[in-house]
């Protein structure tokens, strides 16, 4: 039908009716949480009114609004099409109790915007998450505050979709642990003060995950559940193939700023990483595949290392990074302390590395009989006591 001005000016008047209806509907916006009997700052629980109040927005395919102050609420459950919007910074939700403060399942385009989720310390059952989805497509969590979770601030499982521009900090257990999920995008997050683990990215077994992990925050992980290595790291990629871990900062941690394990195909480029209490950057036991390149480290027990040729570690390449200030403090007090580069995977490439100020020695080739063609090439090394090593035991490669 042709549009002329009279047309034009009908059809945005009948809108606006709509979206001014009593309905609840906000222009541009979608439903005023209000006019469904949610109200900020009052002093009770309001679990109910707001499960009712999701459930009839997710119904109209329409986003629920929040408007600024303190709701108290728990164990809400997030239907396909639920859109929950605060005002950012101001729009604040208290966890009451129950296994979760938001939880999903096999639902799909699932939006959390604008909100502060406050756990107030409260414990969480084990793998639990403040915000806790299990087979959602087409997730979106963006400009949210994750406080004091009692466990997991987001715990996703078979999950996809989008998680930036989010604060989470003083998480019980892990700022984000993923498990089995595909192709996540974790992007521009700060994630600070995390008990165990700041970003998790793992798969119940080894395959395909292609998650992006990039222009992170993490500061101050801790290892609060204690062990050698799987808390206490900034980044950890377990079993999952294909992922990449690019220009994140990371700064104190327990153990290691990025670790993949068993994660082939990896890519660790151009992040920063300083102060941190064991190995920079790790890519360890049975992977295939790892490029761990541009990176800046400064501070730690050992820069970099490509591990387990024993458990079939193989295909590296360790390329352009600067590694500074290697210090003898690793937690396990192992010989690996002060050293810059150890390269005990075979088929591995370290090449046009700077490493200055490590203790111990700059470059290390192969551990007792695992070497197995590595070629070491183009690389400065300065204050050190030994520039590059080479094991040389029976049974050692070329």
């Amino acid at each position: 039908m042709p549009i002329n001005r009279r047309s034009l000016i009908l059809s945005s008047t009948a809108g606006a009716v709509v979206l001014g209806s009593p309905g609840g509907a906000l222009a541009g916006l979608g439903l005023d949480a209000a006019h469904l009997g949610v109200r900020p700052g009052a002093p009770d629980d309001q679990s109910a009114k707001l499960q009712r109040a999701i459930d009839h927005a997710a119904r109209r395919r329409l986003p629920l609004v929040l408007a600024p102050g303190h709701y108290r609420a728990g164990n809400l459950h997030l239907a396909s099409g639920t859109q929950i919007v605060g005002v950012r910074g101001a729009t604040s939700l208290t966890f009451t109790g129950g296994p979760s403060l938001l939880s999903a399942e096999h639902a799909e385009a699932i939006t959390l915007s604008g909100l502060i989720l406050d756990g107030g310390g409260q414990p969480l059952p084990a793998r639990r998450g403040l915000v806790h989805l299990s087979d959602v497509r087409g997730l979106r969590i963006t400009d949210c505050s994750l406080l004091h979770a009692g466990g997991d601030a987001i715990h996703l499982l078979q999950c996809d979709g989008i998680i930036s521009g989010n604060l989470i900090t003083d998480a019980g257990d892990s700022g984000l642990f993923s498990n089995d999920s595909r192709g996540l995008v974790i992007k521009g997050n700060s994630i600070r003060g995390s008990s165990n683990g700041g970003i998790r990215i793992w798969q119940s077994e080894k395959r395909h995950d292609g998650s992006l992990v990039a222009d992170n925050i993490v500061e101050d992980t801790k290892a609060v559940a204690g062990g050698n290595g799987p808390y206490g790291n900034a980044i950890s990629v377990f079993r999952a193939a294909d992922v990449i871990v690019h220009n994140n900062t990371i700064r104190r941690a327990a153990f290691t700023a990025i670790r993949g394990n068993s994660a082939s195909n990896i890519q660790i480029i151009g992040n920063s990483c300083t102060a941190l209490h064991e190995v920079a950057i790790y890519s360890e036991f049975s992977f295939e595949g790892a490029v761990i390149a541009a990176n800046v480290i400064d501070g730690a027990a050992l820069g970099v290392s490509v591990t387990n040729l024993d458990e079939g570690g193989r295909l590296a390449v360790v390329q352009g990074n600067i590694i500074r200030n290697l210090v003898m403090r690793s937690p396990q007090g192992g010989q690996s302390d002060g050293v810059g580069i150890a390269a005990g995977a075979a088929e591995t490439v370290v090449t046009g590395n700077v490493i200055e100020n490590a203790p111990r020695m700059g470059i290390v080739a192969g551990f007792g009989p695992y070497l197995r063609n590595v070629n070491i090439t183009g690389n400065v090394v300065r204050k050190t006591d030994i520039g590059v090593a080479v094991s040389v035991v029976h049974g050692a490669g070329p």
